[in-house]
């Protein structure tokens, strides 16, 4: 039984909590988060992407104010980080030279060189860690992947990505409107397609990008063009500029020779392939959301089965890069190369 331990009980950590109490031979055995009443706050519903919090049982699991001490007694074979930004370095590295395996909430941390260090930590210590770019496993996006590297539908031609929402303001003391802490939004929410793209096409030589500020001067929209050497045309828009009554969306259309493949979160049915002939059909995908699979992926990892990794530790510190480039460009309204 593969024992678990989370740090930071919000809207990410409540989810894991949820996914890993669906892997088989797992348990949550300890929680550590600073709000003395986390107990009664885990009742209130947060996020951005459904229901994704049932109504949690504390029995049996130990609860902390104090990380180090959770590592001491806790006797963890895995720790989720779902801790704010500017925090998922101290804490990462805390673990694994505590001898622990560590699931870190994307984005790795707030630029490169603190992911340089994560990176550098993990190598020492032996340990797993694998930063969650639930996108990479979300089955939509998992399926058209396989499509596109399947060359069914011959190359992709020009491909736009969306994921739009209203300001977060969930978090605790809003941390995610402070960008020295959450990066803001082309960090937080943006980097998923960011990551996403290089998940498809590999690094991009140059980005341009345009964005609009927030009352507060942070970015509240973002659009980005990846710049490759002839095609594939890729874009790829990000905002928290949205009303809350409009929702959130995360959607796609990638446009092939023979074929263009679209998701919508917000239609129905959210996922198809436009072939050259016929009617749109939907492809089978595989069960459950992005966040249970990377889990289920990290937990069979650490389990030691050999499995071929979905993202590497060098391709999240290169997500960092590339946002910390489209955020220079936008600022500067020039194209910025990516060395």
């Amino acid at each position: 039984m593969l024992r678990i331990g989370i740090a930071g009980f919000g809207f990410m950590g409540r989810t894991h909590y949820t996914c890993w109490n669906k892997v088989e031979g797992a348990k949550v055995v300890a929680i550590c988060d600073v709000n003395p009443n986390i107990v009664e706050d885990t009742k209130k519903a947060v996020g951005n992407i459904g229901d994704a919090q049932p109504e949690i049982d504390f029995a049996g699991i130990d609860l902390y104010a104090d990380f180090d001490k959770m590592l001491s007694e806790a006797k963890l074979d895995a720790v989720s980080i779902t801790l704010p930004t500017f925090l998922h370095p101290d804490f990462t590295i805390r673990a694994l030279s505590g001898g622990v395996n560590v699931m870190c909430e994307k984005p790795m941390a707030l630029n490169v060189a603190e992911c340089e260090k994560m990176i550098a930590a993990a190598k020492s210590s032996g340990r797993l860690l694998q930063i969650g770019h639930c996108v990479r496993f979300w089955p939509e996006y998992a399926k058209t992947k396989q499509i596109i590297d399947g060359g069914e539908y011959g190359r992709v031609v020009a491909a736009s990505l969306r994921r739009l929402g209203s300001a977060p303001t969930w978090s605790a003391d809003n941390w995610f409107g402070d960008e020295q802490r959450s990066g803001g939004m082309a960090l937080d929410l943006h980097i998923h397609d960011t990551d996403y793209v290089q998940h498809l096409f590999g690094m991009p030589r140059a980005v341009a990008s345009f964005g609009a500020k927030a009352p507060g001067g942070g970015l509240a929209h973002i659009v980005t063009q990846y710049i490759y050497d002839g095609e594939p045309v890729i874009t790829a828009e990000g905002s928290w500029a949205m009303m809350p009554s409009f929702g959130f969306e995360m959607s796609f259309n990638i446009v092939l020779e023979k074929a263009t493949i679209v998701y919508d979160l917000t239609r129905d049915p959210m996922f198809k392939i436009c072939g050259v002939e016929g009617e749109p059909f939907t492809p089978e995908v595989e069960k459950g959301d992005g966040w249970l699979l990377q889990i289920a992926h990290f937990a069979k990892t650490i389990a030691g089965e050999k499995l071929e990794p979905v993202t590497t530790l060098e391709q999240s510190r290169d997500s960092v890069k590339i946002v910390a480039a489209e955020k220079e460009s936008a600022e500067k309204m020039q194209i910025v190369s990516i060395s």
